[in-house]
């Protein structure tokens, strides 16, 4: 969807600031905030896919306005809510109104070192021979999709060419509405600078992104 997460290329936001010395979390309240947001996740009721697509529709006064950990705060509340774990009445008033809604899978302490260290593939089996090969001239297609998407503004309808064929992975179009994994290779696709941000832009620059086969078309 085109919501506030996808800024590449807009103007108007300042620099991106590298803050020296940076701490893992600049709060306590942040670090509760990521283990809640793993623990809830584990329980088994949405996917990763869900979970971005929960951050991105937060309207944009909220999305600009809060910082990385409260906006996973607000999209778990969201998630809870829409999994029927934690109802909004019982979040304002700080206790369980009703019995717990009963969930596919809990996170116990003695499970906590193996979820963050364990890896989660989503390379799949694929489903057809990919469509294009290294080097072939490609062009993004033009979408305005209302659900998720990983194809961002920037690149759509601009022209590129096929840089790698990473492999078939989970589609995260369909896998964060509840329409299956749904399987399509992923390319990385570059672009030259000047084809992204015009005549103006550094000649010598240019952009790779990762892209699914749906959302690239042949030149």
């Amino acid at each position: 969807m085109n919501g506030a997460q996808d800024l590449g290329g807009m103007m108007g936001f300042g620099p991106v600031l590298h803050e020296s010395g940076e701490p893992l979390f600049h709060a306590p309240w942040e670090r509760k905030v990521l283990g809640l947001t793993l623990a809830a996740g584990a329980c088994g009721e949405w996917n990763i896919d869900i979970s971005r697509h929960a951050r991105e529709t937060l309207p944009p006064p909220q999305y600009l306005t809060k910082s990385y950990y409260d906006i996973w705060l607000t999209a778990l509340e969201k998630l809870l809510a829409t999994a029927g774990m934690v109802s909004r009445e019982e979040r304002a008033q700080g206790r369980a109104l009703a019995p717990p809604a009963p969930v596919k899978r809990h996170l116990a302490p003695e499970g906590v070192a193996a979820l963050l260290t364990r890896a989660v593939p989503y390379t799949r089996p694929a489903p057809r021979a990919a469509r294009f090969a290294a080097g072939a001239p490609v062009r993004m297609r033009v979408m305005h999709p209302q659900t998720h998407t990983r194809l961002p503004r920037y690149a759509r309808g601009r022209a590129g060419v096929i840089e790698a064929v990473r492999g078939c992975f989970v589609f995260p179009d369909s896998h964060a509405h509840g329409k299956g994994e749904d399987p399509q290779w992923c390319y990385t696709v570059r672009f030259a600078g000047r084809e992204l941000w015009g005549a103006e832009a550094d000649p010598e620059l240019s952009v790779s992104i990762d892209a699914w086969e749906p959302y690239i078309e042949t030149l």
